[in-house]
Order: structure tokens, then sequence, then C-alpha cells
């Protein structure tokens, strides 16, 4: 392979700010690149922050991409600029996150995303869960958390048979565990009728908080519940998270499609994959398998074909999922063998096959 400035660049794109799914290339960090006749390439960025790891991380991560190139002693120059007196600096410096928390033991980190609301997104994100967690047949169960980031309307406990509040163990929150998922939502930490009337800051530190202040432990998967839409809280999880990838879900009707693709534009911009569209509300099939399209058809194919990426499955309307989420039974445990159980588990099969590839 020729070393040369873009053959640089180009590495440099795999190159994460750590913590965040963005590249630094994206983040506008690299200031320069130089590649002299010999071969000998000089690479600069300046980046801004107050932990002294931060430079470490890059330095180690910007040597090993180049030297997979070829390039095998790369000079790394790092502008250092420590912020003052800022919030954000001071609170880092003096209230690092509890070393026993956070996400640092999770293999993948999926979004489970929709660019509007009432497309079933939830229902779909824990049977998903609850799926992933029987997906592996031959192997060991796979270990799986749900964060429920949908803060004004945090419907994930009922649905996945959780109450009570977390266990508080210093500054670190103990998830809840059904069904072999263990689960966080702002439903399980305020009144169940009290209403959340937050600005978006207050979200965006709440989110936080659940990324580095829940002791997860070691899981191959946590998926991500986000609020429909693309606002700060949305962004905001991308950016922060090491993202292996989104899922969008979206019904079959046009209006919903549309917003699908909006939505799903954020996760490009920022530099996190669509592993996949889930259509919900596909169909309603009767006894005789008649099937009616009462909201339409294929609007789940139009938005995969338009992000080239694969239609995971069609999730029947079926009254057998409606009911799962009112008892706390999700329908892949409460009725295993439907075809609405089967698409679940289809689906995440899938989902894991794509990830053990990238791993």
């Amino acid at each position: 392979m020729a070393i040369n400035q873009e053959t640089v660049q180009r590495a440099l794109t795999k190159v994460r700010y750590p913590g965040y799914s963005r590249d630094i290339i994206s983040f506008g960090l690299l200031k320069g690149i130089e590649v002299n006749a010999q071969g000998q390439v000089t690479v600069g960025l300046a980046v801004t922050t107050a932990d002294p790891e931060i430079p470490k991380r890059l330095y180690a991560d910007i040597e090993s991409a180049l030297q997979a190139i070829g390039v095998p002693t790369p000079v790394i120059s790092i502008a250092v600029t420590v912020p003052k007196n800022t919030p954000a600096a001071t609170s880092t410096a003096a209230n690092p996150p509890p070393a026993n928390a956070g996400v640092h033991q999770v293999k993948h980190i999926i979004a489970v995303a929709s660019g509007k609301g009432g497309v079933g997104k939830s229902t779909f994100a824990v049977n998903l869960a609850c799926a992933l967690a029987r997906s592996a047949p031959h192997q060991q169960p796979l270990r799986v958390g749900l964060m429920d980031c949908d803060i004004y309307g945090p419907s994930v406990p009922l649905m996945i048979g959780v109450s009570g509040r977390p266990e508080i163990e210093g500054d670190v929150l103990i998830p809840l565990e059904n069904f072999g998922v263990k689960v966080i939502s702002m439903g399980l930490l305020i009144d169940e009728n009290a209403p959340v009337i937050w600005r978006g800051p207050m979200i965006m530190k709440t989110i936080s908080q659940f990324a580095t202040n829940v002791r997860w432990g070691e899981l191959d998967v946590l998926l991500i519940d986000l609020p429909p839409g693309t606002g700060d809280a949305q962004l905001s999880m991308a950016q922060s998270m090491a993202l292996s990838g989104a899922i969008i879900v979206t019904t079959p009707q046009t209006a919903a499609v549309s917003v699908a693709l909006r939505g799903a534009s954020m996760f490009e911009k920022v530099s996190v994959p669509i592993l996949g569209v889930a259509e919900n509300m596909s169909f309603l099939e009767d006894a005789t398998g008649h099937r009616q399209y009462l909201f339409g058809q294929g609007g789940g194919l139009k938005v995969a074909t338009a992000l080239k990426t694969e239609l995971l499955g069609e999730v029947p309307l079926d009254a057998s999922i409606r009911q799962g989420g009112d008892h706390g039974i999700p329908v892949v445990i409460s009725h295993p063998d439907s075809n609405p159980a089967r698409v679940f588990k289809s689906i995440a099969w899938t989902v894991w096959q794509k990830l053990a590839t990238r791993a």
C-alpha cells in the first residue's frame, strides 16, 4: 500500500476519541499530516481536555492505526490545552466515575432508535433484549443489558416486569434484572405517576450517569432505548458512547418512513453504522394465515434500501405482544414458539452475527 496523506487520513478515521463514537477526523482534532520523501509520517493533533489519560490513549491508538497500514515509526504530536476553571474540567478531575461502574466491560453497545414516537420502539427493544439473552444456540447465554433512555416515557420497567428502586453502593446504581437482562430506567428512580419536567441539560446528565454510574459489569450486548426524535439527548448519546451500531425501528406507513430516514441520518453524521431496520406492526394475520396490511406495506424495506442496509425483520401486529408488555412478560418469554417470538429471535440472531463478525 502506497503511504500518502490520503491513506494516512483514511487510517485515522478508525481512531475514536476515547469514550466517544466519533473519530478524531470528524471531531476536527487533526491539524496536519506530512509524508516526506523517505516515507516518514508526521501527524499533528490539538485537543482540549483536563484528563491526562486522553492524550496517552490517542497517541497509542494513532500509533497502532498507522502501524497497521505499514508505518512502523510515525511521529505523533499532540498539543493539549487544559480548560481553566470550567465546570466540565472541575467535575472530571474531582469526581471520576467509580472504577467498578460504567460500560467499559461491555463488548457491544447498540442504540435502538426511531425518528418518531408511536412505532413500538420500546416494545421492540425489550423483546430484542430478551431474545438476545437466548439467541446463542450451543453457546453460553449472552449477557445482555437494557438502558432505558426514554426519560419522558419510561415504559421499559413495566414491559420487562421489574419494579422497585435499584440498590446504591456508594455512588453506583445496581441495575435490576429479569429474564437474564439487566435493566436501568428513569421509571425505576421516580414515583410511578410523577411527571418528568426537565430541560435538555438535566436529561443529558441523567443519560450520562446511566452510562458511567451504573454497575453494568461484563456484558456481551447493551441495548439503549433512545427517546424518539433527533434532539440533544439522542445526539449526546451517539457522540458520547462507543456505539457498535444502531437499529432503526419504523412502521410501514409513509409518514413513519420519512421520519425514520431523518432519524437515521443523525447516526451517519456521527459515524455510527446502521445495523439494520426493523419494521414493526407490519401486518395483522388471522387464524387462516391471511394477512391484512393495516398500515401499508413495504415501508421498512424502503428505509433499509435508502440507508443501504438490511431489513432485519417484519414484526406482526399481534395481541400477544401487547399482552406481554402489559403483564411484564415479553412475548419471546410468554409465547416462545409464536410467530412474533420467532421474528424477534431471528432478528436477535442476525444482529448478534453482525456484531460477532465485527469483533
